[in-house]
């Protein structure tokens, strides 16, 4: 799954990419954010992008991320879930 670093301003629902921003994966900006990243809305008009992601750093510092969701973000999410549980 591709994503980028992004600005959002929560007032006007604007989202920009960021100056000199480059794909990740997403995968592994999860892993940079200690898996600490939530959802905030749907994307409808930012390309192949289909998520805006917040992921907060240990200083609670936010980032925001658009995402290309696919079906191994609901895996990850499920498999995140039951490791919780300790289920694995």
């Amino acid at each position: 799954m591709r994503s980028i670093q992004v600005e959002f301003e929560e007032t006007s629902k604007k989202i920009t990419v960021k100056k000199g921003a480059k794909q990740e994966d997403w995968v592994s900006v999860c892993r940079k954010f200690n898996d600490d990243v939530s959802r905030v809305c749907d994307v409808m008009d930012q390309k192949d992008y289909t998520g805006l992601f917040e992921c907060c750093d240990d200083d609670n510092n936010r980032f925001f991320y658009l995402v290309k969701e696919d079906k191994n973000l609901y895996r990850m999410k499920h498999k995140r879930f039951f490791n919780n549980l300790g289920l694995k």
